[in-house]
């Protein structure tokens, strides 16, 4: 089996990755904003801040991610992603989960 050479045709198939990392952003953003309204609808206190500052910075980092890898998959042939880019996604959108069920509990 050889290898698939530079004028290969990948078709519509980075574009629909670059659109589902678009739907898994605005969901990302979603679940911040509704996390940071709770946090910040209680007395004000410094927990209740801090943890809102923690969900802004993850929210953050996931779109750093996100929007490198939109970026990449919107060359021609774009690289296969990255190890340490899947586990820094996978590791903000658990994080985000975590502190969203904090602060509703």
């Amino acid at each position: 089996m050889s290898a698939p050479g530079p004028d290969r045709d990948a078709g519509l198939q980075p574009e629909r990755t670059r659109l589902a990392w678009r739907r898994t952003t605005l969901a990302c953003s979603v679940v911040a904003v509704l996390a940071l309204r709770q946090a910040l609808r209680g007395s004000g206190s410094p927990v209740e801040l801090a943890g809102a500052a923690v969900i802004a910075l993850i929210w953050l980092a996931f779109l750093w991610v996100a929007h490198r890898r939109i970026r990449e998959l919107a060359a021609g042939r774009p690289r296969p992603l990255a190890p340490q880019a899947a586990l820094a996604a996978v590791a903000c959108t658990a994080a985000l989960a975590v502190f969203a069920m904090a602060v509703i509990v």
